[in-house]
């Protein structure tokens, strides 16, 4: 059975992705686990009587199995279990605690929280979890993104590095959901690839044969940002599947999140594989 943890502050946007979430796994059986953490710091904690934090996490877990609730009545899926978790605490630890103790295999969250501004694409919590998250890859889902069956993945690479079989194989357990054509996509740099990236493009192709593939050259765009997003809309991509590593692309982006920046808005799923 699939576990997928669901982080959510019982904002619009976390509604969409776990409704998201669950369309997208309404073949599999799953146990989705919904985390709610609210993050009490200690100056504020002191302040407050613990009859309030008593009140302030009933209400948090009134709001969960409430929620729970919403989404049996509104699943109906035979294939679905569902538990809750509610953790004071920062949203990232959470996230990183729950990973261990229930063996997390995926999880899904919304790009922005309850406050989150039309200009910025990933929210602090956002960026943290990506950040701190090592071991369990995760998948944005756009603010009120509409689900559609993922019938073509998208994943970027320079050929630098060596991806693994732990790197690629969670990119294939989702490709295997709907039967995806995984896109393997490598911006122009130079003209012929140095010994090191074809050695990566030959072990890549190897990994990939038993799923429905193919490999992809674009033009050196002045913004790598632009490139991707362009090869998404020309190609109809349904998924975008990163790996996050050390100065990848990713990692510079999470560091500079403001949209007019980095160039960078995908209006699709984006899963970030971690290292």
């Amino acid at each position: 059975m699939t576990k997928i943890l669901l982080p959510t502050d019982f904002s619009d946007n976390a509604w969409s992705a776990i409704i998201y979430a669950l369309k997208l796994y309404a073949n599999e059986h799953c146990t989705f686990y919904i985390l709610n953490s609210t993050n009490l710091k200690a100056s504020r904690v002191s302040s407050f009587s613990n009859k309030l934090l008593t009140t302030m996490r009933d209400n948090a877990k009134k709001d969960l199995a409430d929620l729970k609730t919403k989404l049996i009545e509104t699943n109906a899926n035979g294939n679905h279990e569902f538990e809750i978790i509610l953790n004071i605490g920062s949203l990232d630890d959470a996230v990183e605690t729950a990973i261990q103790k229930y063996e997390i295999d995926l999880v899904i969250m919304g790009t922005k929280g309850a406050t989150g501004a039309k200009e910025i694409f990933f929210g602090s919590n956002t960026t943290k979890i990506i950040k701190k998250i090592k071991n369990c890859p995760l998948l944005m889902i756009p603010d009120n993104y509409e689900f559609k069956i993922p019938k073509q993945i998208a994943f970027p690479t320079d050929y630098q590095r060596d991806c693994d079989a732990k790197e690629l194989h969670y990119l294939k357990k989702l490709a295997d959901l709907y039967h995806s054509k995984i896109r393997v996509v490598h911006i122009n740099e130079k003209e012929k690839l140095s010994e090191t990236q074809e050695k990566n493009y030959t072990t890549l192709q190897q990994y990939l044969v038993d799923n429905e593939h193919s490999f992809h050259w674009i033009p050196n765009y002045t913004s790598k940002a632009q490139g991707i997003t362009n090869f998404i809309e020309e190609l109809e991509i349904d998924i975008l599947a990163m790996i996050y590593y050390s100065h990848s692309f990713i990692e510079r982006i999470t560091r500079e999140p403001i949209i007019k920046k980095i160039g960078f808005h995908p209006t699709i799923p984006f899963l970030v594989i971690p290292e």
